[in-house]
């Protein structure tokens, strides 16, 4: 599957803006332009916003069971596709193809996952007061659901979204990334083709401050889904406050990584080390504030830095890549402050600290010791293949430092220690701790974060909740 222009899909068919707009979008490692993707007006998304309310007549319609049988298929459909999919998303978003092909194949499973789970939306009888009364309590879709997502993963942050719309019996309008648009016009041909209804799944892109301020407000749309940075969500947060919309925001993080004085040192280098560099970091969830009792803050940032230089950078498509390059030019320059801002507070590069040559958005696995808490690297998510690391003296320190940022989505640890283990698990202020282990989140986990990290999930049956309305019946007999 050759990389092509990208249109919108509206009312069940694939099409140019009205106005012909269109955007470029190039390969993070070459810098070059390798294809268009269309830009919506004002009058496509009138077109898509019209098309979502029919598609949610004839959805919300439709049994849990034979809504589970489209999902299934377009799930086969993705796995047939992987390979050629594949492909496509490490041209435009520049992450080695075996990752690129592990989003891909993640989707099938989410989507299945969901197709089950909304075979289990129920409601329940509650006994009355009353007994010639008979109260029952139902659960329905919300309605047409906008989702806003992110270039980091096109295909597996959309998915989530519209797994758990479609599931619920809700119609769904994707705005997906302009610079990564071939990922989500994969996902959403296979739904086509596995006989979703006209206008239950749309897709545009455009300008995303004039689409968010048009779909947001508008009365066709009963919920809004978000994955991005918290500035951004907390300004969506607030639109849709205005019009009671139903939301579900997954913001950014800055992960902490607490590294006990009893640590499995190997077992924390190969997990905090391979999730680090992971998508050159561009991870929501990714491991970025290393906190690491002092006694062992020398050998742990000696071994993590010899594990970055080890990691082959390159393009995403050559055969043994294992780090391709950042996504846009944007980042490569928010590494360079990043980098040079921590040094000036009395940081050391350990490895790293610089782009690697003068094409495409290479940047070099980078490990930084001893950064001072003023950094801007400790204080604001980097998005990038940067691994800050501080020492601790005590756990409860360690702790306290972790809890120190308004962010809460993600966090790590590393211990031999139940008590230790324990106390973690009950103190770190995350929405998601994985300890003595790399990230594991699938699709029956929840998926989301606390404080400035956004509230409700995106996975789990708790992700469903957020489609569905709670209505209590009360029937009397007369």
């Amino acid at each position: 599957m050759s990389y092509r222009d990208t249109q919108l899909f509206i009312a069940g068919q694939w099409q140019d803006a009205a106005d012909g707009r269109t955007l470029a979008v190039h390969n993070p490692a070459t810098g070059q332009e390798i294809g268009r993707v269309a830009h919506a007006g004002i009058p496509d998304l009138d077109r898509a916003l019209e098309a979502a309310d029919r598609g949610f007549a004839v959805w919300r319609d439709t049994p849990a069971i034979e809504r589970a049988k489209v999902m299934r298929r377009a799930a086969a459909l993705l796995r047939e596709r992987a390979d050629a999919i594949a492909p496509l998303l490490t041209q435009e978003q520049g992450k080695p193809v075996a990752e690129a092909r592990m989003e891909v194949l993640a989707a099938p499973d989410i989507i299945e996952w969901f197709a089950d789970e909304g075979l289990r939306v129920y409601g329940r009888i509650v006994p009355s007061r009353n007994l010639a009364a008979r109260q029952l309590v139902l659960k329905d879709p919300v309605g047409p659901v906008a989702a806003f997502t992110p270039w980091n993963f096109p295909i597996n942050q959309a998915v989530r979204k519209v797994a758990a719309a479609l599931a619920t019996g809700c119609s769904i309008l994707v705005k997906a990334p302009e610079e990564t648009p071939a990922g989500p016009a994969a996902l959403v041909q296979a739904f086509a083709d596995a006989g979703l209804p006209a206008g239950v799944l749309g897709l545009v892109y455009g300008n995303p401050a004039e689409i968010s301020n048009y779909l947001i407000p508008h009365p066709v749309i009963r919920k809004i889904t978000f994955t991005g940075s918290t500035p951004v969500g907390k300004q969506l947060a607030a639109l849709a406050g205005q019009h009671m919309k139903r939301l579900t925001m997954e913001l950014g993080g800055h992960a902490p990584v607490i590294v006990a004085e009893d640590a499995d040192l190997e077992l924390a280098i190969k997990a905090a080390g391979g999730a680090k560099f992971r998508n050159a970091g561009q991870v929501c969830i990714s491991p970025t504030r290393f906190l690491v009792h002092e006694s062992i803050r020398k050998d742990f940032t000696a071994a993590l830095a010899k594990h970055a230089q080890g990691l082959r950078v390159g393009d995403g498509l050559a055969e043994g890549t294992q780090m391709g390059p950042l996504a846009n030019p944007r980042r490569v320059t928010a590494m360079a402050s990043l980098i040079e801002d921590a040094v000036q507070h009395g940081a050391t590069v350990a490895t790293g600290g610089e782009r690697i040559g003068a094409t495409g958005n290479f940047w070099s696995p980078t490990v930084l010791d001893n950064v001072s808490l003023d950094a801007k690297i400790f204080n604001d998510e980097p998005f990038g293949p940067v691994a800050a690391v501080r020492g601790f003296g005590t756990l409860e320190e360690a702790i306290a430092e972790a809890n120190r940022l308004p962010y809460g989505l993600a966090g790590y640890a590393f211990t031999r220690s139940l008590k230790n283990a324990h106390l973690l698990s009950q103190r770190v202020e995350v929405g998601m701790l994985w300890i003595n282990q790399p990230a594991a989140p699938s699709a029956e986990l929840p998926f989301g974060g606390l404080k400035d990290s956004g509230y409700g999930s995106e996975g789990g049956p708790e992700a469903m909740e957020a489609y569905l309305n709670t209505r209590l019946v009360s029937l009397m007999n007369v």
